[in-house]
């Protein structure tokens, strides 16, 4: 060990920094888990406190609140998952069937820059053009006596398609590089068999996607209940609050405005747990299935 740290240690000298910032702002701050399992004061801080061991965590359980925010979170996860997942795959197959370099070109930066709008701004353009009096989209398809923002049917719509026209273009990348490195005698091959452009797809471009498909697929379960924040709290009203209120919005209200931290750091625990297990079960059926796994 002695030898190698003095042959690369320019090496180890670069990643330092790297490990210091990962050790500091994710292993350190584990520290505070030990809240979920005490009675937290002031006086104490982090390092006391009455042991209670379950009592969040079964208070939680019985809360009147619970399955609720557990659907909430599931459906909204689920479906911007789903959808998530499918729309950056079928955008970069069809940007790669694109043969005129500046319309790809176009394409790609066209689909790219939403990503790079603040959630603030792409939540005050949701109130914008779906206004029910003044929206663009309202008015233009005539549907200006609804509330989209305040229906609770509408909302988990509105919330996956924003966030797949905000996303979407910017998760295709990884696909693109993955079809750049598919083998051009493949195509060649197929073309001389007379395969069509859909055929091509089928055969050729999709199977060289699925490594790529799988990976990001369990790097997307590991954080299926983690529902995004900023965007959720921003577009809640108290019209559609019956299904926007998610797991992560709750921990906010109840640890930060409510001043509960140990109650919510036992559902953020219980949150972060649920998340582990589906990583590592994907993970594990990933791997007997396709035979690509993260480890």
């Amino acid at each position: 060990m002695t030898t190698h740290l003095r042959r690369h240690w320019q090496l180890w000298a670069m990643l330092a920094p790297a490990i210091a910032f990962v050790g500091v702002f994710a292993y350190i701050p584990m520290y505070g888990i030990q809240l979920a399992f005490r009675k937290f004061s002031f006086q104490h801080g982090l390092t006391g406190g009455e042991w209670v061991g379950f009592k969040y965590f079964i208070q939680f359980f019985e809360s009147p609140l619970f399955w609720t925010l557990m659907r909430n979170t599931v459906t909204i996860s689920l479906v911007t998952l789903i959808v998530g997942f499918i729309a950056p795959i079928l955008l970069a197959l069809v940007v790669n069937q694109v043969v005129h370099s500046g319309r790809k070109r176009f394409m790609q930066t066209a689909t790219y820059l939403p990503h790079f709008i603040s959630t603030v701004v792409i939540v005050g353009m949701l109130q914008v053009f779906l206004s029910p009096s003044s929206g663009l989209v309202t008015t233009l398809f005539g549907i200006t006596d609804v509330n989209l923002l305040g229906d609770t049917s509408a909302f988990v719509p509105v919330y996956v398609i924003s966030d797949v026209w905000q996303h979407c273009g910017w998760n295709s990348i990884i696909y693109l590089a993955a079809l750049s490195r598919v083998d051009p005698q493949l195509y060649e091959a197929a073309r001389i068999d007379g395969a069509s452009r859909f055929r091509l797809i089928r055969h050729v471009d999709i199977p060289g996607l699925i490594p790529t498909m799988v990976v990001l697929l369990i790097l997307s379960m590991g954080g299926v209940l983690s529902t995004g924040f900023e965007k959720v709290f921003l577009m809640q009203n108290t019209l559609n609050l019956p299904v926007s209120e998610v797991i992560s919005t709750y921990v906010y209200k109840i640890g930060i405005l409510s001043s509960q931290f140990s109650y919510s750091t036992a559902i953020g625990l219980f949150n972060t747990l649920i998340n582990f297990i589906f990583l590592m079960v994907t993970n594990q059926i990933a791997k007997r299935v396709s035979g690509t796994s993260l480890w």
